[in-house]
């Protein structure tokens, strides 16, 4: 029993739920986390968990033959042969209706919802094979579910936080596909490419995409746009964190080699957690510290 619920854990990734915490990133900035708890924002988090571990079967089961290849990978599920094609089509079927059945209970955030699990249906047997399309989709994913966030708690969602939001995911895509791709040379020194991707393409395209998301994240914490909303122009204290975390991440890709999977990192490194948890801090602190 306790290898089944290891396994049904790791094939619906539980430990990657945490990405649909984007849903609340709209509430977070705009400065009213008194939503988070809402009925419906939860729901909305519920739906999200659904079709993502849907689409995270689907995908092992595309996969399966090259994960069987992979140092890391062929130790999934599926991979592994604890779970059969046929039953691990039948869950992804059950988790799929359940999905579908969660939308009824959605306002007009189920659009985005719905567009997140297509969209993901489209990457896993096909976009995931063009280059550059590859993590632009999986950022776009990242988007909708701001957008349903937004949607769902009638908050707005500015062109900041799409910005950021996409260069940020797609900066953390590029370092993942540096890590996949240097797994493969370390196992099979005559392969120089991973779907159109080198390591120096992958280098400086990482760079180029961090560089800009610390940029834009600059020029959304002193726009007179966001200072006029919060009151406040000491938003600008934050990008301290931001460039800490980035600078970090860089680290554990380029001299740790280990930014293949980013929600384990982000579940074991102490750096990443101590400077996320006081970005955030000092964030709120400057949004509600002047009515305390």
């Amino acid at each position: 029993m306790k290898a089944f619920l290891l396994n049904i854990t790791s094939l619906v990734r539980m430990h990657h739920w945490v990405k649909n915490g984007f849903v609340f990133l709209p509430i977070f900035f705009a400065g009213k986390i008194h939503l988070m708890l809402q009925a419906s924002m939860l729901w909305l988090f519920f739906s999200f968990c659904l079709a993502s571990s849907a689409i995270y079967i689907l995908n092992d089961i595309v996969d399966v033959n090259t994960d069987k290849l992979h140092p890391t990978k062929k130790l999934r599920p599926i991979a592994s042969g604890f779970f059969g094609i046929k039953t691990a089509i039948i869950l992804f079927v059950v988790i799929s209706l359940l999905f579908f059945l969660s939308l009824i209970f959605l306002g007009s955030s189920g659009i985005y919802v719905l567009s997140y699990f297509v969209l993901n249906v489209l990457y896993s047997f096909y976009l995931k094979r063009i280059s550059i399309v590859d993590v632009s989709t999986i950022s776009a994913g990242f988007v909708l579910r701001e957008l349903a966030g937004g949607a769902e708690s009638d908050v707005y969602v500015s062109h900041w936080m799409i910005i950021m939001t996409f260069l940020l995911t797609v900066s953390i895509g590029f370092a993942k596909r540096r890590d996949d791709l240097v797994l493969i040379l370390e196992k099979e020194s005559t392969i120089k490419s991973l779907g159109g991707y080198t390591i120096t393409f992958l280098d400086i395209a990482k760079s180029i995409s961090f560089s800009i998301t610390l940029i834009s994240y600059i020029l959304y914490s002193i726009s007179a746009e966001v200072i006029a909303r919060i009151g406040s122009d000491k938003l600008y204290i934050t990008s301290l964190f931001v460039f800490l975390g980035i600078m970090r991440y860089i680290q554990i890709t380029v001299v740790d080699k280990n930014s293949g999977s980013p929600i384990e990192v982000l579940w074991k490194d102490k750096f990443l957690q101590i400077n996320i948890f006081f970005w955030a801090f000092t964030f709120l602190f400057i949004i509600y510290g002047k009515s305390m």
